[in-house]
């Protein structure tokens, strides 16, 4: 099936520019360690990759040929339409595909897959390559190439464990990088802020498995002969949430005096909603989307919406066309087919705002009823019953001309 091996014998002189500039992920200044792991721990980045991983992988992607004057039909019957449409290997879909490689993007900053040719170069799969174990690198004559280090658990596409492949063997989408190729995870890129989201967590969960009552010292006018003995037996008896509300009974003149905040003087409550805020301006996500409703209404929720698709996806859906156009067909091919994801049905209003537009573009002759039904997904009006006639308001006439027509049959 002409899959890849190592060329083990390839000659490696220096990384890739981008290498050079590291956002690596590590101990955050609130001390907290934030990775790809621990930061998925945090609801607020959870929910923002799971939406824009979910909402990339279940948008249709289409293979087009390209006709005369812009217009285009979906190329149905080629094997890349069925590969990106349905399934681009044996072993995923195409929305778990698309998901898994927006997911890497999202936490490392870039995107790999493995591309699968036979002997014509017509390809055919796409497998996903983990992008912590994939680095770009350059040979001795400054071209680019891709080293991966494969384990035993991964689709035996490749021989060897550390393994070379070409640019044309790999689909990369790179996130936000300073030269053109190596992206950088917007995770590392802000490790200070999603580590205060960890730490004021942390800092929560702390405080209510204490029993939500705050922490202090125990006080005793004598010698104790067992300190630790003492501090054992009163977090024993009064610590824990199971152990709330428990009366304590302090014998000898032992007094226990609180010398932590409260989550109200340490703003806890506070501090994690700004950190929401945070990771949405992060991700570029409405705050709605991640749950955070304080400041949304009727009017302003479905505008929000809109803009979600506009500046949020749309930039990424340009990052996945032209990977996918520039990977999967060559120059010859580009002049015939086009890759194109389909945003209409996010980009559509609600269904009263809908119908009025399409009444307008009926009106005014530039919508037929069957370019109507297409949009709402119902069937076609045959051509013998006017489904595809475009019709015209003729009510409208000029103001010299009002009554003439008053006194004809």
């Amino acid at each position: 099936m002409g899959f890849f091996k190592g060329l083990s014998n390839r000659r490696t002189a220096n990384r890739a520019a981008g290498s050079g500039y590291r956002f690596s992920f590590g101990q955050s200044s609130a001390g907290k360690i934030v990775n790809e792991r621990t930061a998925m721990q945090i609801s607020a980045v959870n929910a923002a990759v799971r939406i824009l991983a979910e909402s990339i992988a279940s948008l249709p992607l289409h293979v087009f040929y390209k006709g005369e004057e812009g217009s285009r039909k979906k190329a149905e019957d080629t094997d890349l339409y069925y590969l990106l449409h349905n399934k681009p290997n044996p072993e995923m879909t195409s929305f778990i595909f698309r998901e898994t490689l927006m997911t890497h993007i999202l936490l490392w900053g870039n995107g790999y897959a493995q591309i699968l040719r036979n002997g014509k170069g017509e390809v055919l799969g796409l497998y996903p390559l983990l992008p912590n174990k994939m680095s770009v690198e350059r040979d001795g004559q400054g071209q680019l190439f891709y080293r991966y280090l494969r384990n035993e658990n991964e689709p035996p596409t490749m021989e060897g464990n550390a393994v070379i492949l070409l640019p044309e063997d790999v689909l990369h989408i790179p996130a936000l990088g300073f030269d053109g190729l190596i992206g950088h995870s917007p995770i590392s890129m802000t490790r200070n802020a999603i580590g205060l989201a960890l730490a004021a967590e942390e800092y929560g969960s702390k405080f209510f498995s204490n029993g939500a009552a705050p922490a202090g010292v125990l006080e005793h006018p004598g010698v104790i002969k067992d300190v630790t003995k003492l501090r054992e037996s009163w977090n024993q008896t009064f610590g824990g949430t199971g152990n709330a509300g428990k009366v304590a009974i302090l014998e000898e003149g032992l007094h226990f005096k609180p010398i932590t905040m409260s989550p109200q003087d340490s703003q806890l409550l506070e501090t994690r909603q700004y950190q929401l805020n945070e990771i949405a301006r992060i991700f570029r996500i409405p705050p709605h989307m991640l749950g955070d409703l304080s400041k949304a209404t009727f009017s302003n929720i479905e505008e929000m919406s809109l803009e979600f698709v506009k500046f949020t996806l749309a930039p990424w859906i340009g990052r996945w066309e032209s990977a996918l156009t520039d990977a999967l067909l060559t120059r010859e091919e580009q002049k015939k087919y086009e890759i194109r994801f389909n945003v209409d049905g996010l980009l559509r209003g609600d269904y009263k705002s809908r119908m009025e537009g399409y009444a307008v573009g009926i009106n005014n002759g530039f919508l037929c009823p069957n370019d109507v039904r297409r949009l709402e997904g119902f069937d076609l009006i045959p051509d013998e019953k006017g489904g595809n006639n475009f019709l015209l308001q003729g009510a409208m006439i000029k103001l010299e001309d009002a009554g003439i027509y008053a006194g004809k049959q």
